[in-house]
């Protein structure tokens, strides 16, 4: 190998970054007529990141390696790199002073962020950084949130509106073109009676569609305590927010909760929701409890085409088998069966519940249901 050009070897290289040096000697290269690429350049400066600045050989092989591509620009670099170094041995390149720069904290609140202190000038660039408390308790676990954040989640689940899945309705609807429409007489009659008595504009119409029915089935057991509220709020504002929604509480019994859920206000509608619920907080026989809605209202119509949303932990105390029945009985007749479990976010989670193990072979989605992101995922999931 070829030793670094006479005079490099011992003059020490002081230098404030080795990115700034790199760019440096490659814009001298330039200037000698080397032709040197920015991506040679780059790899220069990832070299010197490795070998250091402090000794000249190093920083001279690794600029040998990345700038030089062609055998006769080595003499042309030796000696570029012999008057470059040299003078950087001698003349220390200062360095870059730190930039000073005011960050504004941008909030959702009505007071603009946080400003700079009255009389106290700007260093710098000012950066608006957004934050936003919203952000940060839409992945937090219900059952971690305290009061206040409790509060807070329940206005942001006001928020919501859920959609549907659509299905096929008898009823028609005017067609934009004739393509798989049939005629409609009674629009053609009308327009050509404006033409004269002529038929020149034919109008056609084809099938609509409508929302399937959404029915939400919340378990407020003791063991779903710390998310059968949250849960309910986002119940509420399905109910409010689009027609054709049921909602049911399950525990030892079905409790039909639609009609106290229609109120506007978010906190009459789950006050008047839990003086409707006796059992709340109480044992769990969801086996029971399916069996009643399927009776009752489900197989009978209900949930004929609908979207069945049960959201429980899978606690049961009745008997399994009897679970699998009556979900058995649910899956023919429903479109969609989404079960949400806020257990399914824990780390090692696995449905080995009796219940739930019983249940899980008739469920379409098995979706999580601990935090505001997983709502808004199963908003998405009840749409499809």
């Amino acid at each position: 190998m070829t030793a670094p050009p006479e005079g490099a070897e011992g003059t020490p290289v002081r230098t404030a970054g080795g990115p700034d040096l790199a760019v440096a000697f490659g814009r001298a290269l330039r200037r000698r007529g080397l032709d040197v690429p920015v991506h040679a350049v780059v790899a220069f400066a990832e070299a010197l990141s490795l070998v250091g600045v402090v000794r000249p050989e190093p920083v001279y092989w690794a600029g040998r390696s990345t700038l030089v591509r062609r055998p006769e620009d080595l003499a042309l670099y030796d000696r570029v790199f012999d008057a470059f170094w040299r003078s950087v041995g001698q003349v220390e390149l200062a360095a870059s002073a730190p930039e000073s720069v005011t960050l504004l904290l941008d909030t959702d609140e009505d007071d603009g962020g946080e400003l700079p202190d009255e009389g106290e000038e700007p260093g710098g660039p000012t950066l608006s950084v957004r934050w936003s408390a919203d952000e940060v308790l839409r992945h937090k676990d219900f059952a971690l949130c305290t009061s206040e954040e409790v509060a807070q989640l329940h206005r942001l689940l006001a928020r919501l509106r859920l959609g549907g899945a659509l299905r096929a309705s008898r009823r028609l609807r005017p067609a934009p073109h004739p393509r798989g429409a049939r005629p409609d007489l009674r629009r053609t009659v009308r327009q050509a009676l404006h033409d004269g008595g002529e038929p020149i504009r034919r109008r056609y119409r084809e099938p609509s569609q409508r929302p399937r029915r959404v029915v939400l089935l919340v378990d407020v057991s003791g063991s779903m305590e710390p998310y059968a509220r949250a849960l309910l709020s986002f119940v509420h504002a399905a109910v409010v927010g689009r027609a054709r929604v049921e909602a049911f509480t399950l525990g030892t019994r079905l409790t039909r909760i639609t009609r106290e859920l229609s109120w506007r206000d978010p906190d009459a509608a789950l006050a008047a929701a839990a003086g409707a619920v006796e059992d709340w907080s109480g044992g769990t026989r969801l086996g029971e409890g399916l069996r009643a809605f399927n009776d009752r209202w489900g197989v009978r119509g209900m949930a004929r085409g609908a979207v069945v949303v049960i959201l429980s932990d899978g606690w049961d105390r009745g008997d399994p088998q009897v679970l699998g029945e009556q979900m058995a009985r649910l899956h023919r007749v429903a479109y969609r069966v989404v079960w949400v479990n806020p257990l399914k976010a824990s780390p090692g989670y696995a449905p080995l519940a009796r219940g739930m193990a019983a249940a899980l072979p008739y469920v379409d989605e098995f979706v999580e249901g601990h935090s505001l992101a997983s709502i808004e995922h199963l908003a998405d999931v009840v749409a499809r």
